[in-house]
């Protein structure tokens, strides 16, 4: 059977390529700083779901709005924050997106519409609440994506907010980035059900599920779903399967799975096979990738090279950013 032709043009198709270079680039040098004690704290890798980076924020309005999870790097990057306010906020200098305070697990960008990720499990969803109901209150055009995980399903308030989000039909996505695991224990094992978007039928909400390693089936669920919501038919939930190639942590050595089940899911690398398309369609070529792949590194090593010669934000610098 003949493969259908990519459903993009040619200038987005390279831009959800770089996006999806760009977040996996910057996640690789995030894991290897740590290891080299550059950087400290934790950290929750997003490698392997690049296509769920690339493909929502481009496919969203420049006024609709995100709440990624812990594990929000990629989001951020493809949502508009710069490399170089991203990596000054992982070295804790004043430059960063949260002054430094935040780090990895709570970089929030409201002027790119970004309303900042937390390791609280599922804790976007009442947030999405609160903000979806303040945009339908004042009539706003704009659209909410909350993200949480196959975990993270589990949560109380998950179903608490998508109650309230369709008896109140707010523009909410509630997208579920199944990774199949929840730090350790595979979603098999922790969930009730074999898809988690079925639940989306015990509140009356509209549910699909969808490839999350295909760029181009996220961007275009996202853009017909953003509509759906804006239309004032209420919430829909969004289940893409997924996988994350490291663990749930840096911390983290995956003893709980296999080396053949990771390698079954590196074949469906969302980065390799969107460039087999691109190839195909005759927008790239191997020396194309190749240069823009060296194109990303550089400017990743450019914030790296910027951020290293900067000092950590200091307790007095701190506290002035305590309200009392």
């Amino acid at each position: 059977m003949k493969k259908k032709s990519i459903s993009f043009t040619k200038e987005t198709s390279l831009k959800l390529l770089k996006t999806m270079l760009l977040s996996r680039r910057f996640e690789e040098s995030v894991n290897e700083m740590f290891m080299k004690g550059m950087i400290h704290g934790t950290t929750h890798l997003g490698i392997g779901q690049e296509a769920l980076h690339a493909g929502v924020s481009n496919a969203l309005g420049e006024k609709d709005w995100i709440i990624p999870t812990h594990r929000g790097h990629g989001h951020c990057l493809a949502k508009g924050s710069t490399i170089e306010e991203m990596m000054s906020e992982l070295f804790a200098t004043e430059e960063g997106l949260c002054k430094g305070l935040g780090g990895s697990m709570h970089l929030m960008d409201v002027k790119n519409r970004n309303l900042g990720n937390s390791g609280v499990v599922a804790g976007a969803l009442p947030l999405a609440v609160g903000m979806g109901l303040a945009v339908k209150m004042q009539k706003r055009d704009e659209a909410l994506v909350a993200f949480f995980g196959d975990a993270g399903s589990n949560q109380g308030m998950t179903h608490e907010a998508m109650n309230l989000a369709a008896i109140w039909k707010l523009p909410i996505i509630f997208l579920c980035e199944n990774n199949m695991y929840g730090m350790s224990i595979p979603a098999k094992y922790g969930v009730s059900i074999e898809n988690i978007a079925d639940r989306g039928a015990g509140y009356g909400i509209k549910s699909l599920i969808i490839d999350g390693n295909n760029v181009e089936e996220v961007f275009h669920t996202i853009e017909k779903a953003t509509q759906y919501v804006k239309s004032g038919r209420g919430p829909m939930l969004i289940e893409a399967k997924t996988y994350r190639w490291l663990g749930h942590s840096k911390s983290d050595q995956r003893k709980y799975r296999t080396k053949e089940e990771e390698g079954d899911w590196k074949l469906r690398c969302p980065i390799e096979n969107f460039k087999a398309r691109m190839i195909e369609a005759k927008f790239t070529t191997e020396s194309e990738f190749e240069s823009l792949k060296q194109e990303v590194e550089q400017e990743i090593e450019t914030a790296i090279t910027h951020c290293e010669n900067k000092q950590p934000i200091s307790l007095e610098q701190a506290l002035d950013y305590v309200l009392a």
